[in-house]
């Protein structure tokens, strides 16, 4: 996949006002650790909680729907999107691009609702930097024989893709001391309570 211009993905412009002091919190660890399906339980059980859907140029999975789980757009799309101030952070990882839309997160969290955001280890870093009241958790496995399980079980990617992301995985488990809290995923639903208590405690006036 060709890289898009300099013009189209320029660097990060300043973090608007309305989000310099805003109370974030946000999800992130390597990949395969299981994000995302804490993340869909939370949208299940706690609808109160706010989370923000991410732009991809990655093509959807099956059974993904375009708005829910992610907005796929194109290369194109997403450069313009970065180059005009819109994203709240952003990167490359496993050759397409993820996002965060900077607009919605304003929105949800001027309102003063509970807010959450999964991103990878680099946008964790992107985030801490323009809103450094985030809060960040870091979601850590079991243990490495078992991340590796659960990237090797995946049938949705090619091998060449897996072997990438066990290798980011290595990078990203030793970026844990970066963050705030870390929970291990052995239970998604225990991790699900306690994620779902630090982001009331972190929304609170």
């Amino acid at each position: 996949m060709a890289e898009p211009s300099r013009h189209q993905l320029s660097p990060q412009p300043p973090v608007p006002v309305r989000l310099a002091g805003a109370r974030l919190t946000v999800l992130s660890g390597p990949s395969g650790v299981g994000k995302s399906t804490v993340v869909r339980a939370i949208r299940r059980r706690w609808p109160k909680v706010w989370l923000s859907v991410s732009v991809t140029t990655r093509p959807p999975r099956p059974g993904e729907v375009h708005g829910r789980e992610y907005f796929f757009v194109t290369e194109g799309e997403f450069g313009q999107m970065a180059a005009a101030g819109e994203l709240l952070e952003w990167a490359r990882f496993a050759g397409y691009l993820y996002g965060t839309p900077c607009g919605p997160v304003a929105e949800h969290v001027a309102a003063g609702q509970p807010t959450l955001l999964e991103v990878d280890v680099a946008g964790a870093r992107q985030v801490r930097r323009l809103v450094p009241g985030a809060l960040l958790v870091f979601l850590a496995p079991p243990s490495w024989d078992e991340l590796v399980r659960r990237l090797t079980g995946r049938d949705t990617e090619p091998a060449g893709v897996i072997s990438q992301r066990l290798e980011a995985a290595r990078a990203e488990l030793a970026a844990e001391p970066e963050f705030d809290v870390t929970l291990v995923n052995t239970s998604v639903e225990d991790v699900c309570e306690q994620l779902v208590s630090l982001v009331a405690a972190a929304s609170a006036p």
